[in-house]
């Protein structure tokens, strides 16, 4: 798991709000899923677990850095349980959430949708699913 440290480091122009929703982000995945790999992109951090494959088979979340907001993205989010309809986004399968602010970002339904996409596996869900 990326440190801390490494992330103050490599997003250091954001302004302390924005960085305080990555560093939650972190934690939040640190606490679910403890082995969890993660790297940071030029667009932002992609967590992973190892154990099940690579960033789109076993993906958990990614944090996305936009100018205004961070997106917590889920790259099968289509499939995800969404009570407090959060996800946003078009693009099949891929959902995010925007995060404008530490303040009004609703952290429970978040760790709740990352706790359901750690668990997601696309290969199940497709044979499953056939027809």
């Amino acid at each position: 798991m990326i440190s801390v440290n490494e992330i103050e480091q490599a997003f250091s122009h954001l302004n302390r709000d924005q960085l305080d929703i990555l560093l939650e982000i972190r934690n939040l995945v640190a606490e679910i899923s403890p082995h969890a790999a993660s790297e940071i992109r030029r667009y932002g951090i992609v967590y992973y677990d190892v154990r099940r494959g690579g960033p789109v088979r076993a993906g958990i979340c990614q944090s996305i850095v936009k100018d205004d907001h961070i997106r917590l993205a889920f790259i099968h989010g289509a499939f995800l349980p969404d009570p407090g309809h959060l996800l946003e986004g078009e693009t099949f399968p891929k959902r995010y959430v925007t995060i404008d602010s530490f303040e009004s970002a609703r952290w429970e339904e978040m760790k709740a949708l990352i706790i359901a996409h750690s668990r997601f596996d696309p290969y199940q869900f497709a044979l499953n699913h056939k027809e």
